[in-house]
């Protein structure tokens, strides 16, 4: 018998998720999700969970995504398990959102795509010097979905545009200091934060503010200016101007990295951030996302993104169309369309 791929239990008065499947970085499946689910569900009406811990087994990083090869088959086919896969997973996304009880969760290690979806709505996000945060969806001609039309526009000035269409790698200094996990907590003294977290369950923010650290100096913190002036445009093309008319080393690095990555993803991703800035209702954002998904991983460039990265490992993706100039806003708008009626997503 093998293990589950994700462990749910009650330790004393704390719902415990420990994400389970190690070979895969944790990247989440619909079982993963349902059982999450299934847990968060039963344990919100019940007085003896006081509070939610999620972490995850090993020490290959807390989760890397989702499932993106079944995303991408799928995809190539009707993508119905693609569309079923991401109702259950911003169903989840959307129940820790808005969860009644707090939620800490440990991320150590790499934490991306989908791991942000489950771990960004929790109150407390605690930071390791192994954590490495990413959105790199542009990378594989997807978009930051998972909640980060919501999340993304919310961090500090312009830093979120940035991230969603760079794909950039952060550490736990610049995490911590852009709000993106509220405390860093050295490795070495997880154990000792798991058990108080246990032992006292009633406020985990005031049990990890006792464990934190200092991250150190954020490495992004020089650029936030440039960052705030450069990526404050609506239009990729404008952006892609700014940058290169910057004309400083740091400004055509990221002009060079973002011509790397899928220009329709660069578009839709950056209509989706300005969209979710202006958003009410998480869930709003969630229905934005499920629409793009479903239609997204049918698209050539999900599609060669996935090979290029994914499959062959080769890392030359040929995009269609290859320039942003070249992806009419017609298209972008078709894929931010309504679906039919009893087709849109819809929270639990």
């Amino acid at each position: 018998m093998s293990e589950p791929e994700v462990l749910t239990r009650i330790d004393g008065a704390v719902g415990r998720i420990t994400l389970n499947r190690p070979r895969a970085l944790h990247a989440l499946n619909l079982a993963m999700c349902e059982t999450m689910t299934e847990a968060l569900l039963a344990w919100r009406d019940d007085p003896a969970v006081v509070s939610v811990l999620i972490d995850h087994a090993g020490e290959r990083g807390f989760c890397a995504g989702g499932d993106i090869r079944m995303i991408a088959e799928s995809g190539a086919g009707d993508a119905s398990e693609a569309r079923a896969f991401f109702k259950t997973e911003y169903r989840l996304n959307h129940l820790m959102f808005g969860y009644p009880k707090p939620i800490a969760a440990i991320v150590d290690g790499i934490v991306m795509g989908g791991g942000v979806g489950i771990s960004e709505p929790a109150a407390v996000r605690i930071a390791t010097e192994r954590t490495t945060y990413a959105m790199p969806e542009t990378g594989i001609g997807l978009f930051p979905d998972v909640g980060g039309g919501w999340f993304l526009p919310r961090l500090p000035g312009e830093t979120g545009t940035w991230l969603a269409l760079t794909g950039a790698r952060l550490k736990a200094a610049d995490t911590v200091d852009l709000g993106i996990h509220t405390h860093f907590v050295p490795g070495e003294s997880l154990a000792a934060l798991t058990a108080d977290l246990l032992a006292d369950p009633t406020d985990p923010t005031a049990t990890a503010d006792r464990h934190a650290g200092d991250a150190g100096p954020a490495p992004l913190a020089p650029h936030r200016e440039a960052i705030d002036r450069l990526f404050a445009f609506d239009t990729v093309e404008d952006i892609f101007a700014a940058l290169e008319s910057d004309g400083s080393d740091w400004a055509l690095a990221q002009l060079a990295t973002l011509k790397t990555k899928s220009p329709q993803s660069l578009k839709v991703t950056l209509k989706q951030l300005r969209i979710g800035r202006t958003q009410t209702d998480f869930a709003d954002t969630m229905t934005m996302e499920y629409r793009l998904g479903g239609r997204i991983v049918s698209t050539p460039d999900f599609q060669e993104g996935v090979r290029a990265v994914i499959v062959d490992k080769d890392n030359a993706p040929q995009w269609s169309p290859a320039r942003v100039e070249d992806v009419t806003d017609l298209a972008i708008d078709a894929l931010f369309a309504s679906l039919p009626p009893g087709e849109e997503w819809v929270p639990l």
